[in-house]
């Protein structure tokens, strides 16, 4: 279902990257823009209103995938960006930026990692807080972006000892063949949502290029009862070589991909972007969307929901 209704007068084009936030009963929705972090609220999980941009920065542009927490009354969000001046995407790195209400102004506060560096998304445990995110790699053995996870010593800065949480290890998660040279093909996993349940520690990844019908949602796994983090295993399911996708392209939706998630009176849901069937892939076009997510013994499925249309 789309979060948003294509005929509000109060619509942006896209909401790429959405990652979902509750605070005081009321839902916030942190988009993707080039301008700045977009901002929807609702007081349902349905018909998002644009509240405008809540993030931004004079010298910069590209403002990629926002994650939001809630830490000691205030609000950080961590993100990426780029200097305006700059024409090169690896060029960007994460930073954070804090603000007293949900809804802005966040201020800039620091960078929290070189470029290229995205995608981040925050953990709490007893331990303390972990911080999720992208960076390339090329020394593996399938070269390109892995996810990997820090310990944070502050709200605003890391431990710097970041260890692999989730790697490439299938076709597809290919973002492009013989991207930078022949025979050797640029692989990604970025997107990183992380939650835990009955049990079970579970690692959302998004896998492949987002400007592919391809682009699909998996996810890791690890059976564990330490809140030390650093010392949690992630596996991929079923396994590192076998590709079974959470979510992905069907008769409805097409690249579907870089999600957050939020649990409501029991239920858990899924929040990502998607494509419809008949837009231009030439434009941006990704749109929030949100279904169920189910769990069963650490096995994850979708449940899809009827849109508004």
């Amino acid at each position: 279902m789309k979060l948003i209704k294509s005929n509000d007068s109060n619509i942006r084009k896209y909401q790429a990257d959405p990652y979902i936030f509750c605070e005081a009963e009321k839902y916030y929705l942190y988009c993707t823009g080039d301008d700045g972090v977009h901002c929807y609220a609702s007081d349902k999980l349905s018909d998002f209103k644009h509240l405008g941009i809540v993030c931004a920065q004079e010298d910069s542009c590209q403002y990629w995938a926002p994650c939001v927490a809630k830490i000691n009354g205030r609000f950080y969000m961590y993100y990426s960006s780029m200097k305006k001046t700059s024409d090169d995407v690896h060029t960007q790195c994460l930073k954070v930026a804090v603000a007293d209400s949900p809804e802005g102004p966040f201020v800039y506060q620091n960078d929290l990692v070189a470029p290229f560096s995205i995608d981040a998304d925050i953990a709490f445990t007893e331990k303390g807080s972990y911080l999720f995110y992208s960076v390339n790699d090329h020394t593996l053995e399938r070269i390109g972006t892995k996810i990997v996870l820090d310990k944070m010593l502050s709200e605003t800065e890391l431990e710097g000892n970041p260890q692999n949480a989730v790697i490439p290890t299938l076709d597809e998660e290919i973002f492009c063949r013989n991207r930078f040279k022949m025979g050797e093909h640029w692989h990604t996993i970025e997107g990183a949502n992380f939650l835990y349940e009955d049990g079970w520690y579970y690692l959302l990844f998004s896998g492949n290029c987002y400007q592919n019908n391809t682009y699909y949602v998996g996810y890791s796994r690890a059976k564990a009862d330490t809140p030390e983090l650093e010392k949690v295993e992630f596996l991929k399911y079923p396994d590192d070589n076998t590709y079974s996708p959470l979510l992905c392209s069907d008769e409805i939706e097409l690249g579907t991909g870089h999600n957050s998630t939020i649990k409501v009176d029991g239920q858990w849901y899924i929040v990502y972007h998607g494509r419809d069937k008949s837009d231009d892939l030439s434009e941006e076009c990704r749109t929030a969307r949100i279904a169920k997510l189910n769990m069963d013994n650490g096995v994850l499925s979708i449940e899809k929901m009827a849109d508004y249309e």
